[in-house]
């Protein structure tokens, strides 16, 4: 008979996970096999996380390849809240490649585009009452836009000038606008998960009425901060929504390194007992729909959802990275998911409520505005040409400012 503590007869051996194509290989996409629209069932919001189980590994969609709207996840919205959200779609991505280009040109230092992925912010800015809380990472800018935030402000604080409200402190697209129910983003991975639900919890305990929303890259959810939340979330049962915006690639790492080959991260819901979406992230109907169905959730108090949405980045990391170092060139235009904002151009179009030619009437429309607060905001000064003044890094530091820094603001003559 065996000895239980002999060693193994053959030596063990460590998986690396590796992406299915590397730049020169032919993308390779066949793993993405989204069902049709409409066929993923709508749970009521009371169900429980138990019951949910299955959803983490379907797809809710509602747009279909007609650009129809179909399924029990379709949300119904009124033409001119579809209208609304393409208009914040485009606005984003004529925001985004004027910011590149200033970053290029040397007039800030560093830019993060969200292109493909403006669905999700715009949805969830328009299914979430103005007041929620949203704790983000670097791709929602959209939802600045959809409460309507100032352009002129949002580049004063890319620029870095002497009008940036944040007096220069956070880095060029690390925005902040409190009054817009926009925390703070962190430039440290998944810190914003567990500020969400703390944030969430004291709303609660003080029977406030708003809930948190927060997001997070599939990347950062393999750090121990998602995860801690996550614990609080369920145990208290925090009104929050924890959104994994899964667009297949971290900084230049694919998302089989965090654990995305194993299982979807909507089951990582599972085990903490939070009932789990999986959505069409290109999909703006099926986000609404879900963020929707989420918010309902949180405010009659049954709790946080965890909803992974599944999407693409179509551009580099930040203006600091080179996506075909690491990924094959095609693979972006080969997403089967497609464009969100051609996706929902369609469906308007398909409803009689929009045309090719309004639709490029509109594209002109925004990168007019873009232009026009890029004006303003560069004569006030870009990167190094105007910056807050001296004395305000002594400001906000303490309640009554001690003596040693009252020296050294005399000592600079401020």
């Amino acid at each position: 008979m065996k000895n239980p503590l002999m060693k193994n007869a053959t030596s063990l051996s460590l998986r690396i996970p590796t992406p299915k194509a590397r730049p020169g290989d032919p993308a390779d996409l066949s793993h993405v096999n989204p069902p049709p629209a409409g066929e993923t069932p709508r749970p009521d919001v009371s169900a429980s996380a138990h019951d949910m189980r299955d959803m983490a590994f379907k797809l809710v969609r509602v747009l279909n390849d007609a650009g129809e709207a179909v399924g029990p996840w379709n949300p119904a919205l009124d033409a001119q809240t579809l209208r609304r959200g393409l208009r914040v779609m485009l606005l984003t991505r004529a925001f985004d490649d004027r910011m590149y280009r200033m970053q290029r040109q040397g007039k800030t230092s560093f830019y993060m585009k969200s292109t493909g992925e403006e669905a999700i912010p715009t949805a969830a800015a328009l299914a979430l009452e103005k007041d929620d809380m949203c704790f983000t990472s670097y791709r929602q800018q959209a939802i600045l836009f959809a409460r309507d935030y100032p352009l002129v402000t949002m580049m004063n604080q890319i620029y870095s000038n002497a009008a940036d409200p944040n007096r220069g402190r956070q880095m060029p697209v690390h925005y902040s606008a409190k009054q817009y129910g926009f925390f703070s983003i962190s430039g440290n991975l998944a810190t914003q998960v567990p500020q969400a639900v703390g944030w969430a919890m004291a709303s609660a305990y003080k029977k406030d009425n708003r809930i948190a929303c927060t997001f997070v890259g599939d990347g950062a959810t393999a750090e121990g901060d998602f995860h801690q939340a996550m614990t609080f979330a369920s145990v208290y049962h925090a009104p929050v929504i924890i959104n994994v915006v899964n667009n297949q690639w971290a900084i230049s790492s694919f998302q089989g390194i965090a654990g995305g080959d194993e299982t979807t991260f909507a089951a990582r819901a599972i085990g903490y007992g939070v009932p789990p979406l999986r959505v069409d992230g290109n999909d703006f109907l099926a986000v609404y729909g879900a963020i929707a169905w989420a918010a309902e959730r949180a405010r009659t108090n049954m709790g946080p959802t965890l909803i992974e949405h599944y999407t693409y980045r179509v551009e580099g990391h930040s203006t600091s990275d080179d996506p075909t170092r690491y990924r094959p060139a095609e693979e972006p235009r080969r997403w089967p998911l497609g464009d969100p904002v051609e996706r929902l151009k369609q469906h308007l179009i398909v409803i009689g409520e929009w045309s090719d030619a309004r639709h490029k009437a509109l594209e002109k429309e925004v990168a007019e505005e873009v232009k026009t607060a890029a004006k303003e905001a560069e004569a006030i000064g870009t990167l190094g040409q105007s910056r807050p003044s001296v004395k305000e890094m002594f400001e906000d530091v303490y309640k009554e400012q001690p003596w040693h820094l009252r020296r050294q603001r005399q000592e600079l003559g401020t």
